[in-house]
């Protein structure tokens, strides 16, 4: 695989980076995972390339994509990773978008994607169940028929923004008898300001708010809301699920985390020499690096893949399971790096409420938070174990 770009890509990194140095709001720039952002600032990136047509690259041109070459898309998100951006949030754009536009039907796809593409929309995702989580075909969440509408009741947990969306994708039991419980289920799209609806906090260690439990009580939708055919939304469910574990992998930003490790551990100290002079700390470093330029490749194929027309197959599930273990071992170093200033006392976290600024280096904040809040990566999108149980059979035919 040659990986040297030619002219004409150079020259598009040119137009992207002078792009983002011109629109970008300088200060929406951010390092890590944050959910202290407003809910306006979250989107303010989106809109402005809704406006550009640059909002949704990976999705056919026919619906608005951009016609990227894959090093084209690699390069955007290379060049986005660099500037910090926020980029559009993953659950319209990555996530039941495509689903609309490969299995909905024209009035579906003609009500939802222009908001999805022009950031106006915010969507949220209703998968997960107190008891089904990787094992999400045990969920019991209902919908039954009732005249032109399906009457929806149960329990969503782990509702990621749920408190700001306006639409939602939800799996639901619509039949009850199926033989097995995968043949059972559809996928229904749900406004959320519909009666009977309930979002309900749920608070995070750190003080943070960014996931909810979602509770529907007789929660009235009509027929046309329902995305392909009645008892095939497993088939949907893990279409959506290959597009979002490869969006999981997160390599860019993870490249660009790594370039900010270094500079941490450059201005640390231990034993009266820069921490990254330590032998062992830059071992872990190193070795870090290593495995995400494999991770690299890898990603680099499976885009090549899908420009070719092949979508996001079982390579997604070792994109997920690199891509998320790379980023904990991240968040874990540069904890590691910033010492006693990175811990919850110092940050404020462990008194939200507090009016107290954070005490050490700029770089230290948000360290603790950060990793705490990446802990969930290697589950969400489907367990890490559930990925190895994938691979195992679908690439190693066990």
């Amino acid at each position: 695989m040659n990986l040297d770009f030619t002219p004409e890509e150079n020259a598009f990194r040119d137009e992207v980076r002078k792009f983002i140095a011109e629109n970008h709001p300088t200060d929406l720039q951010v390092d890590g995972m944050r959910d202290d952002i407003p809910p306006k600032d979250m989107v303010a990136w989106h809109k402005i390339l809704g406006e550009k047509g640059w909002s949704v690259p990976a999705w056919p041109e026919q619906y608005g994509g951009t016609g990227w070459t894959p090093t084209q898309r690699y390069i955007w998100s290379e060049e986005n990773a660099r500037a910090n951006t926020i980029m559009p949030l993953p659950f319209g754009v990555s996530m039941v978008g495509p689903v609309i536009y490969t299995f909905g039907n024209e009035e579906q796809k003609e009500q939802h994607l222009p908001g999805i593409r022009s950031g106006d929309v915010w969507w949220c995702q209703g998968y997960s169940e107190p008891g089904a989580g990787s094992d999400l075909a045990s969920l019991k969440t209902t919908a039954v028929r009732d005249g032109d509408h399906y009457v929806i009741n149960g329990q969503k947990t782990w509702t990621t923004l749920a408190q700001h969306a306006d639409w939602g994708f939800f799996l639901c039991r619509t039949d009850p008898d199926a033989a097995k419980p995968q043949e059972g289920i559809s996928f229904i799209l749900v406004d959320m300001k519909t009666p009977g609806i309930e979002v309900r906090p749920i608070k995070l260690i750190d003080g943070g708010y960014e996931v909810n439990e979602t509770w529907l009580t007789d929660v009235r939708v009509p027929v046309e809301n329902l995305v392909g055919e009645e008892n095939k939304g497993w088939t949907y469910a893990k279409f959506l699920l290959a597009h979002e574990r490869s969006g999981i992998a997160g390599v860019a930003r993870s490249k660009r985390g790594v370039e900010r490790l270094r500079e941490i551990a450059r201005n640390e100290e231990l034993n009266g020499g820069p921490l990254m002079e330590d032998y062992n700390f830059a071992s872990k470093v190193s070795q870090l690096e290593i495995d995400l330029a494999a991770l690299e490749i890898t990603e680099l194929r499976t885009l090549a893949g899908e420009q070719a027309g092949r979508g996001p197959g079982p390579e997604s599930s070792i994109l997920k399971i690199k891509g998320t273990e790379i980023q904990q071992r991240l968040t874990e170093l540069t904890l590691e790096a910033v010492g006693h200033y990175g811990t919850p006392f110092y940050q404020g976290i462990s008194d939200p409420g507090s009016n107290e600024y954070p005490i050490g280096p700029d770089y230290a904040q948000h360290s603790a938070a950060t990793y705490f809040n990446m802990r969930k990566t290697s589950i969400y999108g489907g367990s890490n174990e559930i990925q190895r149980n994938i691979i195992t059979k679908m690439i190693l035919g066990l």
